[in-house]
């Protein structure tokens, strides 16, 4: 089988500090150094007062499921080898809610924790029942 593309956009310096976060195994986030509130997806400023003080902080990558759903018609052909893979939408300990990949059989309020598996030409974070 052949690597996936990638299918993410090649964003700007913000994201690629993200997704090379993930590469070594974080979860980055960020903190409002003015008014404290928690944001995901990191960002210039902060989305709750405006501030451009925002601190980035790595997540434990512990957390509980919130909504699950298995996509069986992938999105692009790219993707097909993969189907089906689920998709979940998870709380994390810090704060934030984020989508990433799940084991098979995670299941809605369950808790997880994060690893991080390549996907494509990436690595990807995919929870785990903890």
């Amino acid at each position: 089988m052949s690597a996936t593309p990638t299918t993410f956009p090649a964003g700007d310096d913000i994201a690629r500090a993200w997704w090379n976060g993930v590469a070594d195994g974080r979860i980055g986030y960020q903190v409002c150094a003015d008014c404290g509130a928690v944001q995901f997806y990191p960002r210039s400023h902060c989305t709750a007062c405006g501030s451009a003080r925002c601190e980035t902080r790595a997540s434990k990558g512990a957390g509980a499921i919130f909504s699950i759903t298995v996509v069986h018609r992938p999105p692009s052909e790219a993707l097909r080898a993969h189907a089906p893979y689920a998709i979940a939408l998870v709380d994390l300990d810090e704060g934030f809610r984020m989508m990433a990949h799940a084991d098979p059989g995670c299941a809605i309020g369950d808790r997880v924790t994060a690893a991080f598996i390549p996907f494509g030409d990436r690595v990807v974070p995919r929870f785990a029942r903890a």
